[in-house]
C-alpha cells in the first residue's frame, strides 16, 4: 500500500468506528432532520440560533429562537425546564457560534446537540430562510 497522509495511520477497527460513528449522533445532527422534526410539528427540542440578532433578522431556521452565544446564561433558561434538549446552529461550518453556545448550555446542566452545517447546511439542502422576527431570549 501506498504510504501518504491518508494511509500514513491506520483507519480504526470496525467496533472502534461503530462506537465514535454511533457516540457523534449524541452531539450532532443534521440539517435534513432538524428540518423533517420540524416539519412535523413538536419536534422534542429548542432550535437556537446562537448568532447576532441581527442576522437572526436578515434570515433565520423557521421555528428557530435567537439566543446569542453570549447571552446564554442560567437566568436566560430559567423558562425552559430541566431536561429540554437544545439544539443549537450560526452561520455554517466556518463558523464555532453553535459550539460556543452548545459548550455554554452544557456547563448549565442542558442537553444539547449542535446542527451541524448552519445555516449554510440549511440553504444547501434547499430550505428556505425565514426572516421574520420571532421570540429572542
Amino acid at each position: 500500500m501506498p504510504k501518504n497522509a491518508v494511509t500514513q495511520v491506520a483507519a480504526a477497527t470496525s467496533d472502534e468506528a461503530q462506537l465514535h460513528f454511533a457516540r457523534k449522533f449524541q452531539f450532532e445532527t443534521d440539517c435534513w432532520d432538524v428540518h423533517e422534526a420540524i416539519e412535523r410539528g413538536n419536534p422534542g427540542f429548542v432550535l437556537l440560533d446562537a448568532r447576532s440578532h441581527e442576522l437572526y433578522g436578515a434570515g433565520h431556521v423557521p421555528g428557530a429562537t435567537s439566543l446569542p452565544h453570549r447571552k446564554i446564561t442560567e437566568a436566560s433558561m430559567r423558562h425552559y425546564p430541566d431536561g429540554t434538549l437544545f439544539v443549537t446552529y450560526c452561520a455554517g461550518p466556518h463558523c464555532n457560534g453553535a459550539d460556543r453556545a452548545a459548550r455554554r448550555l452544557a456547563e448549565l446542566g442542558r442537553p444539547v446537540k449542535v446542527m451541524v452545517g448552519g445555516i449554510t447546511g440549511w440553504q444547501d439542502e434547499g430550505f428556505d430562510l425565514a426572516t421574520t422576527v420571532s421570540a429572542s431570549v
